[in-house]
């Protein structure tokens, strides 16, 4: 008996190993060497850049700003009791891109991707693609310009839509970041072979 308590244990921590998300990558400022530890990654961005006209560079960016490709990624900040400081949930963004609740039903609704997992790259990467699709074809901007498309991912269309970004002064260097990291990702792209 103790020994088969035993072999159950280990095949429910084997499964629990098995599951789950994936690590990030050993570096993420090296796109070819990301592409290399993670094909699949790049194969669903393509994808997405195909289907949705949002180059790979820009989903990487993005997703590296948002997660830093941590894919169960939540938003915390720390709030300090009289004998403990603890970690509380700010808002109900969750995984690679961190999407929200609303948000990320509006995508499964629209796009009709009924088992899309926040927590799943491939899938991160169609909502970004969507998002980004989405925002071009309301506001006009291009797919290939990481930063106001950042700035429009943080603030919502409607909130891009009315600048609402102005009234915070940090968040336009922040969407310098992700361009400029866009535009390292790019270059590196174009010497790193598929």
């Amino acid at each position: 008996m103790r020994l088969r308590r035993l072999f159950i244990y280990a095949a429910l921590l084997a499964l629990g190993a098995c599951g789950g998300v994936e690590k990030p990558p050993s570096t993420t400022i090296d796109a070819c060497r990301m592409q290399t530890e993670r094909p699949h990654w790049f194969k669903a961005m393509r994808k997405t850049e195909s289907k949705w006209g949002v180059p790979v560079s820009v989903q990487l960016a993005t997703i590296s700003r948002e997660s830093s490709f941590v894919g169960d990624a939540r938003p915390t900040r720390k709030v300090k009791g009289l004998f403990f400081t603890r970690e509380v949930q700010r808002s109900s963004a969750y995984g690679y891109a961190q999407a929200i609740d609303g948000t990320w039903d509006w995508y499964v609704r629209d796009t009709g991707a009924r088992g899309a997992d926040r927590d799943d790259f491939a899938d991160a990467s169609d909502f970004i693609g969507w998002y980004m699709n989405l925002n071009q074809r309301l506001n006009g901007v291009s797919t290939r310009d990481a930063y106001n498309q950042y700035l429009a991912y943080h603030e919502g269309k409607a909130g891009y839509a009315r600048g609402t970004y102005r009234n915070k002064p940090w968040l336009p260097p922040v969407a310098r970041d992700v361009q400029a990291q866009a535009n390292r990702y790019e270059a590196q792209l174009q010497t790193c072979s598929r």
